[in-house]
């Protein structure tokens, strides 16, 4: 294979959403789907996969709802790791702003619960969140793809080191050869400074932060919930099939990269997130000792970019975070962004060389 419509170029989960979204677009178009490592490798594999329906802004608010429909669909059409789960909101700020920033708030309830060892800072209320899951953010994207195997290739192990257009975009796949797309969505991760598009990007202002997460070495109940803390832009998250909580918490040191950024906590990581924690469930903080360690990039509005580079070039990233639960939403807007084209050709059959 030489020449294709459509190349999607990162295999995470946005890049699968893409290819999904695609191949339900222009059902006579070739794709390809191309990562330097295995699918979800990147980073998907350290996502936490919670999904809240929340949005700072009317875009994201939209986009959070779109995705939520899409993620319902899914998970049942393609037996999705996904799992469903109570959820509450903790906040000491205006009860209307709150309830503004989050689409499916429910009843007040009890913003501590001494029988866990949790406390609420003065002025706390907590609220119902209905509408809330997890997931194996890397198992979906490649059970999203392994759906499309029919439709696309996956190429695992296939870095893009080249970008060129005349017209269409001559991808260079290293080793001498070259992929020939018509259209192209760039779904880079936090890799925005990547040599192939580097100056590509740049116009958009994109910085990369770095994302932590601590792990919590205590047993989840059944039926405990995800607790967001609002003030803080943090959460405890039960991870049932792991047996042990994840809280994220918001780390603010920017202009990382992702290949340098490594894997191991840092001492001031572990201290930042305890700090937080404690204010909330000062039993846990004894047992937050571990934890993941990535980026991501973000956008100077804190909302996802969808952007033409150039003419059938799309960059489609920039989720702050939030790649897993706006993919959907992401990804239908990169499609859509490929759809003016003054004849067509994605949505029609390819005519075969004599």
């Amino acid at each position: 294979m030489d020449a294709v419509d459509i190349a999607v170029v990162g295999g995470g989960v946005v890049g699968a959403l893409v290819a999904h979204e695609a191949a339900a677009a222009f059902p006579y178009a070739t794709i390809a789907v191309l990562e330097r490592g295995l699918i979800g490798q990147g980073a998907s594999s350290r996502s936490a996969g919670v999904h809240f329906p929340r949005g700072a802004t009317a875009r994201v608010r939209s986009m959070t709802e779109h995705s939520h429909r899409v993620w319902a669909r899914l998970a049942a059409e393609l037996d999705l790791p996904i799992r469903a789960l109570d959820a509450t909101v903790v906040a000491t700020g205006d009860a209307d702003a709150v309830a503004a920033t989050y689409l499916r708030l429910g009843e007040e309830t009890a913003p501590a619960d001494p029988a866990r060892g949790w406390a609420a800072p003065p002025g706390a209320r907590a609220w119902r969140l209905d509408g809330c899951h997890y997931a194996d953010v890397q198992g979906v994207a490649g059970r999203v793809l392994a759906g499309l195997r029919d439709r696309a290739s996956v190429l695992e192990g296939t870095e893009v080191t080249e970008v060129s257009s005349d017209g269409e975009h001559r991808l260079g796949l290293g080793g001498g050869r070259e992929l020939v797309a018509r259209r192209v969505v760039l779904v880079p991760g936090p890799w925005i400074a990547h040599p192939a598009w580097a100056a590509l990007v740049a116009p958009l202002g994109l910085r990369v932060k770095k994302v932590v997460a601590t792990h919590v070495e205590a047993s989840p109940a059944p039926d405990d919930p995800l607790t967001i803390f609002h003030d803080e832009d943090a959460f405890l998250l039960p991870l049932h099939e792991r047996g042990h909580f994840l809280f994220s918490y918001t780390c603010d040191r920017w202009d990382v990269a992702p290949d340098d950024v490594g894997l191991a906590l840092e001492r001031s990581d572990l201290d930042d997130a305890r700090a937080v924690l404690g204010r909330f469930a000062p039993d846990l903080v004894a047992l937050c000792d571990s934890g993941r360690v990535f980026c991501d990039a973000y956008s100077p509005r804190r909302e996802p970019v969808v952007a033409e580079l150039r003419p059938g070039l799309v960059f489609a990233g920039a989720a702050g975070g939030s790649g897993y639960r706006l993919a959907p939403a992401i990804a239908a807007e990169a499609v859509a962004a490929l759809e003016p084209t003054p004849t067509r050709i994605l949505s029609q059959p390819r005519q075969r060389q004599a």
